[in-house]
C-alpha cells in the first residue's frame, strides 16, 4: 500500500482547517448570547478544556506506555 504524500496531506489539513474554525465560531456564539446569564458561558468554557484536554491525556498516557515497553525490549 503507497503511503499518501506529504505534499497531500498538506491539502486536506488546509480544507478541514476552514471546518474546525467555523465550529469555533459556533460556541463564540452560543457563549454571547448566553452572556447575560453568566455560569452558561463559564460552563462552556470548562467543557471545551475538558474536550481538549481528554486526547492530550491520552497521547500521553500511550505514548508513557510505549515509552517504558520499547526500553524494556532493548
Amino acid at each position: 500500500m503507497r503511503r499518501p504524500s506529504p505534499l497531500f496531506l498538506l491539502l486536506a489539513l488546509l480544507a478541514l482547517a476552514d471546518v474546525a474554525l467555523g465550529q469555533c465560531v459556533m460556541c463564540k456564539a452560543v457563549a454571547e448570547d448566553s452572556a447575560a446569564e453568566g455560569a452558561v458561558g463559564r460552563g462552556i468554557n470548562q467543557g471545551i478544556l475538558y474536550i481538549m484536554a481528554v486526547p492530550y491525556l491520552l497521547l500521553g498516557f500511550f505514548g508513557y506506555f510505549v515509552y517504558k515497553n520499547r526500553s524494556l525490549v532493548e
